[in-house]
């Protein structure tokens, strides 16, 4: 197992007084490309499992509460102080959410306060979602929400998502064909995480199977090399084709990582935490061009495995990836090292 280190030099580089920058020109910031509600709400996560992380956590709370805005939308890109419209998404909104569910316990109160209050704000908007992603972000965003056991209202909410969620894979699955949608495309691992998380709260045993059938599919598929192969983005996966093989994007591998972690919590099966870290392995050069995605100069995650190698630009969603994909295992092997070493 590679050592594992929070390297947050090229995060810090990445982030100004307003929060994180969306883009940079190799290691370079782009200021012109701005900021996005996506990049500041994973940034977030980031600085609450920082234990010097306070500042930041500060400024990227302060930048989802400043893209909330009066008529109710959550803006998903900011560049110099001008709000657009054309990136936001559903599962931008998903996003904040899980980074305000988590926030809204956070020992700052500054932060917790903001995030809670934007967590409240915004969350009935979950009601009319229908993209997958954003569905199953939002349903994990009520599971982690501290205060959620005590929310008759959102209790029902996260029923009403977890059989959203259901009732596509019922609508799509068929035998050899055990998902949400008719293609694979990005953030594939978010679907089964959020019904694995949905499980650990409440027991429903439909959510478990079905979280667990789609979650053994789509690892058949990624991790039949014996390594993860990401499915690229030129083209995606769709239903009874070849996955194209390229780019391959460090935020995948983040979700691949987080859902099968999340299995490994909610069903104790070794195996989900050893395919967590074939997984993490892909960002330190186990994956198909054997190359690392890390940038020791730097701290930075270049952008992508392309055909020709990597994408040498280290933006922010990728730096973040990787950062969010080392707390995720350094947790792991500060309860149980044996258990780490049992998968290396």
């Amino acid at each position: 197992m590679y050592l594992i280190m929070l390297d947050y030099r090229h995060l810090n580089t990445m982030t100004d007084e307003e929060g994180i920058l969306q883009f940079s020109i190799q290691n370079i910031p782009s200021i012109a490309s701005g900021y996005t509600l996506d990049d500041n709400a994973r940034a977030l996560i980031v600085a609450l499992h920082n234990p010097y992380g306070d500042k930041a956590a500060t400024i990227y709370a302060n930048w989802l509460n400043k893209a909330f805005l009066s008529d109710g939308s959550w803006c998903n890109l900011i560049v110099d102080g001008v709000y657009s419209s054309h990136l936001n998404s559903e599962d931008s909104i998903g996003r904040g959410l899980i980074a305000c569910s988590l926030g809204a316990n956070y020992e700052n109160k500054t932060v917790s306060s903001i995030c809670d209050k934007l967590f409240n704000k915004i969350l009935p908007q979950s009601k009319k979602f229908t993209s997958p992603r954003g569905i199953a972000y939002a349903l994990i965003a009520l599971s982690k929400y501290y205060n959620y056991k005590h929310n008759s209202q959102y209790e029902k909410l996260s029923i009403n998502l977890a059989n959203k969620l259901i009732s596509l894979y019922d609508k799509f699955s068929c035998y050899k064909w055990l998902w949400f949608e008719n293609n694979l495309t990005y953030c594939n691992g978010i679907l089964p995480n959020a019904l694995f998380s949905y499980y650990e709260i409440t027991g429903d045993r439909k959510a478990l199977k079905v979280g667990y059938n789609s979650l053994n599919f789509l690892n058949d598929i990624l991790f039949s090399q014996g390594y993860l192969n990401i499915i690229g983005n030129s083209g995606w996966l769709v239903r009874g084709s070849t996955p194209p093989l390229f780019d391959q994007q460090p935020v995948d591998a983040a979700s691949i990582i987080f859902a099968n972690v999340e299995a490994y919590r909610a069903i104790s099966e070794i195996e989900y935490l050893e395919l967590a870290t074939l997984a993490y392995q892909w960002y330190r050069g186990k994956n198909i061009h054997s190359l690392s995605l890390y940038n020791p100069t730097t701290g930075g995650c270049y952008d992508a495995l392309t055909a020709e190698g990597v994408n040498l630009n280290q933006g922010a969603e990728s730096t973040i990836s990787l950062l969010l994909a080392d707390s995720l295992m350094l947790e792991f092997i500060k309860k149980d090292e044996s258990i780490i070493e049992k998968t290396s």
